[in-house]
């Protein structure tokens, strides 16, 4: 089938065993019981409910199923000791936490929906000599589609009839522009045959028969939904660091639960106590805030980004951007502005004027005063430019090929006195790279020539200048091509323009079928040279220059020509040396050892790229080691965007397909936006890291309450359902804030973290465990104490769990930690940095989860509700104001540790 655009229509009709007049009803039905529907297959999806359940099952949310069965164990050993308000509560935890998180990312998997999305339902064949209408799933090899402008192609086929027919197939290639199609055989790469066309792309003008050569999946864009649903989607940094972090949790708390359930034995106490003991430690250990805190603040994160013009679909991928370094970006609508325009134009009476033979104008400059009916060469460059076009200006709404909008709207102002008669249109091919209208402009009957340099000016044998027509010699054509050399070297997109006069007694024949004979297009005369370009975005050079001081390369992957890629991505400052430029033949030959070599050798463009190429560039780069950003918007780039880390699809002219494979959306397709983004997900490391310590600093005193009524058999200083008020309650808020803290001064300066950086880590846990944790415990303590103290309790007298004098102990040691939690979220936002400098009041959203927190506290301690169900009392002033200096304490101790660790990196920088 690859050599099928080789063969000419009749013979591909032969091969395909088909005729002009189209299968049999008989045929097509045995066809279609062979081969099957003519549709994408959908690869077995993970289901909704799968989606559902994995949301219950992951490392973290098991560690609190195993808490809830300890509850429950606990409680039926000893019932009444409040275990069974604790294990519905984690429950709550579990069940919200999930739901959220799988609201959330339910869509991550709707890439084959997409897909099939893009074959049409109903699509004309011919069928026994009739034209018969069928659905696209019943299309079989051999059937010969009747195609026109505004369908889309329903399977892959090979062209046996074109009748001025343009094809936009940017779904696959990437590309805008619609390209002229033709049923003659060609000998290159079949995928960029004129004679084929393939499913998912469309008929932007024109009419053409096909008869189709492949169906479904082995179509191209077949071949990439199974590309794309082969790969498995990478796990987050994120996703890797709480399973580890669950584990050590678990660790420490099965192996702090387990020392202290033998140590019992060693006191005196029976078997059940040490257990129901060993279990409450490991319930105090377990952070049942973390998870919900966790989602929460990805959630705001992805928020604010949407904010920025960045949608994320799936929560881990927030923080999955912090670590990225290597970006892979398109250049057309990401780098560039996705509008070509026209900037600069040549002819040889500006060269004349100017006496510089190696310079062009501003175009804008060349409309300024020119009588527009003067027969001079810049005039009759905007009657060409103007009048050899097709696109259209709909009161203000334009349409057509790009390049033409851009050719009309630099003209059409100054071309609008002006009378011009559409006689006949030899339209554009890729095989002539041109197109030539017949106009009869002012009364005068003109061929009008625009398209590629090499091609117009072969056709020429004068030049237009200072109102004289001249031979065009050899000198003059090196000229014109030093002009084309230069303009294309600063990336402009050049087209050349001609034109004759044509005898106006042949009007008529002209109107007629124009035959080959006539040969209108020769001895043409050269009028001069238009650059337009998509010029960059002016914000994404700073964003370049902010990806470089961050430590992350950007790397472009166009389907450009390398010059062109290169003049870019010099003017955007991606490259600034001697670049190694590799264009899709060259990679093909390049191992991928070779190519590891390239990346590490210096700067490096890709040009001429395959979906295919992308995939690979991607591969490679994350076997290094790297960790790949990569953006799209066809339906080829998705397989790439599946396999990169951080998948990144243009939300305004992007596909269902590029968008549905993608971890995150650019709203305004800009690559500036991605950079804000990750900045924002570096932020989110840091933060989760900050609430990571404040949550972990209250399970000390959480825990060595439980320690000293093992040891020392004093009554248990605070209860299980106090604990659970602590991590569900007045610590959720303030954690969340943390989460809402802005970067860090130099964060976009610092590299990527390194992917052996974890989470959790010997300093984070010292801070947490030996700094500020203890001196919550002291507070905690110390409030229990002094209420025992004061209401007459001598040591190691008993005392009941229900007494008022208990309660209020109880209560006293919960508000000391309260008080100290929330000095410590201040003393949290930065672990480096004073507060005085960070500032109080510079995250609001601090001082509104101190408040909630404060709110809690007092429903807790001051409602008889909350005294029922935490088994609290309520508290007198005094008992308050004798706690309040050790919040203070902890703040000021906070800030002498960074003053000292600061001076001790000073003095040894």
């Amino acid at each position: 089938m690859m050599e099928i655009h080789s063969l000419s229509p009749d013979e591909a009709l032969a091969y395909l065993q088909s005729s002009n007049q189209g299968l049999s009803e008989e045929e097509a039905l045995k066809r279609l019981k062979q081969q099957g529907p003519n549709k994408i297959e959908e690869v077995k999806n993970k289901s909704l409910l799968k989606l559902l359940i994995a949301q219950f099952s992951h490392y973290l949310a098991l560690l609190l199923w195993i808490a809830v069965g300890l509850c429950f164990l606990s409680e039926y050993l000893h019932p009444g000791g409040g275990l069974m308000n604790l294990a519905i509560a984690i429950l709550g935890v579990i069940f919200i936490n999930a739901i959220f998180t799988f609201i959330q990312e339910y869509k991550a998997e709707k890439t084959i929906q997409a897909l099939k999305k893009l074959l049409p339902f109903i699509i004309k064949v011919m069928r026994d000599g009739t034209v018969k209408e069928v659905p696209s799933e019943n299309i079989v090899n051999g059937d010969i589609l009747i195609l026109r402008e505004g369908d889309k192609v329903p399977a892959d086929a090979r062209l046996i009839e074109a009748t001025d027919l343009k094809i936009n197939d940017a779904l696959l290639t990437g590309e805008s522009r619609a390209k002229h199609r033709n049923p003659k055989e060609f000998y290159g790469n079949y995928l960029n045959s004129p004679n084929i066309i393939f499913a998912g792309t469309f008929i932007e003008k024109g009419l053409g028969k096909a008869v189709v050569y492949a169906s479904g999946m082995n179509t191209e864009l077949g071949k990439i939904a199974h590309l794309t649903k082969e790969l498995h989607e990478t796990v987050s940094p994120l996703q890797q660091e709480i399973k580890r972090l669950s584990k050590i949790i678990s660790a420490i708390a099965l192996a702090v639960g387990l020392f202290f359930f033998f140590l019992g034995f060693f006191i005196g106490t029976s078997f059940w106590q040490n257990f129901l003991f060993g279990i409450g430690i490991i319930i105090a250990i377990v952070p049942e805030g973390l998870l919900p805190t966790v989602s929460l603040s990805l959630a705001l994160s992805s928020y604010r980004m949407a904010k920025k013009n960045a949608l994320i679909k799936n929560l881990s991928s927030v923080e999955s951007l912090g670590s990225v370094t290597v970006i892979c970006t398109d250049k057309t609508g990401t780098l560039t502005q996705n509008k070509m325009h026209v900037e600069k134009s040549w002819t040889f009476e500006s060269s004349n004027k100017d006496e510089r033979n190696n310079q062009f104008d501003d175009f804008p400059m060349l409309q300024q005063g020119i009588q527009i009916k003067k027969k001079s060469a810049s005039g009759l460059l905007i009657k060409i430019a103007r009048f050899s076009n097709n696109a259209i200006n709909d009161n203000g709404r334009y349409e057509g090929d790009p390049t033409e909008i851009a050719l009309l709207k630099a003209t059409e102002s100054l071309s609008k006195n002006i009378k011009s008669e559409r006689i006949h249109e030899i339209p554009f091919d890729s095989e002539r790279k041109r197109m030539s209208t017949i106009n009869k402009i002012d009364g005068t009957l003109l061929l009008l020539t625009k398209g590629a340099v090499e091609t117009v000016l072969s056709l020429c044998s004068s030049i237009f200048s200072d109102d004289n027509i001249i031979p065009l010699n050899q000198e003059k054509k090196n000229t014109i091509l030093q002009q084309y050399q230069a303009m294309m070297e600063e990336s402009y997109r050049v087209m050349a323009f001609a034109y004759s006069e044509l005898d106006p007694s042949l009007e008529k024949d002209y109107q007629k079928e124009l035959k080959p004979k006539l040969n209108l297009e020769s001895k043409l005369t050269f009028v001069g040279l238009i650059g337009m370009r998509d010029s960059p975005r002016p914000e994404v050079p700073e964003a370049i220059q902010k990806c470089q001081e961050a430590g992350i390369r950007v790397i472009m992957i166009t389907g450009d020509a390398g010059k062109t890629a290169l003049t870019i991505a010099r003017q955007l400052g991606i490259v600034k040396n001697n670049p190694s430029v590799i264009e899709g033949p060259e990679l093909d030959k390049l191992s991928d050892k070779m190519l590891i070599d390239k990346f590490s050798s210096g700067e490096i463009i890709f040009a001429r790229v395959t979906p295919l190429h992308k995939m690979r560039i991607v591969t490679v780069l994350e076997n290094n080691g790297e960790k790949v950003a990569v953006t799209g918007d066809g339906v080829n780039d998705a397989p790439a965007l599946k396999k990169a880390h951080i998948g990144i699809a243009m939300g305004a002219s992007g596909t269902d397909v590029a968008r549905e494979a993608a971890d995150m959306v650019l709203l305004d397709d800009n690559f500036a936006s991605i950079v804000n983004a990750i900045e924002e997900g570096r932020t989110v490391f840091e933060n989760i890291r900050k609430f990571i310590t404040y949550i972990f600093a209250s399970n000390i005193p959480e825990l060595i309450p439980y320690l000293l009524c093992a040891l020392f058999e004093i009554p248990l200083p605070l209860t299980i359902m106090q604990i659970l008020a602590i991590d569900l309650g007045t610590d959720m808020f303030p954690a969340l804030a943390l989460g809402a803290e802005k970067p860090s001064k130099g964060i976009m300066t610092q590299p990527p973290r390194k992917a052996k950086e974890k989470l959790l880590n010997f300093k984070v846990l010292a801070r947490a465990y030996l700094f500020l944790g203890p001196i919550e415990s002291v507070a905690g303590l110390f409030g229990f104490f002094f209420v025992l103290k004061s209401g007459g309790w001598e040591w190691q007298s008993p005392l009941s769990s229900d007494s008022h004098l208990y309660m209020q102990a109880t209560t006293t040691c919960l508000a000391g930690i309260i008080i100290t939690q929330i000095a410590n979220a201040f003393a949290c936002r930065s672990s480096k940095e004073s507060i005085f400098k960070v500032g109080f009041f510079s995250n609001r959203y601090i001082l509104f989860g101190i408040a909630s927190s404060i709110i809690i506290a007092l429903f807790i301690i001051y409602t008889p509700l909350g005294n029922f169900i935490f088994g609290t009392a309520p508290l007198g002033l005094g008992t308050i104001l004798v706690l309040l200096p050790f919040g203070i304490g902890l703040l000021v101790l906070d800030e002498a540790r960074k003053f000292i660790i600061k001076r001790i990196k000073k003095n040894r920088g």
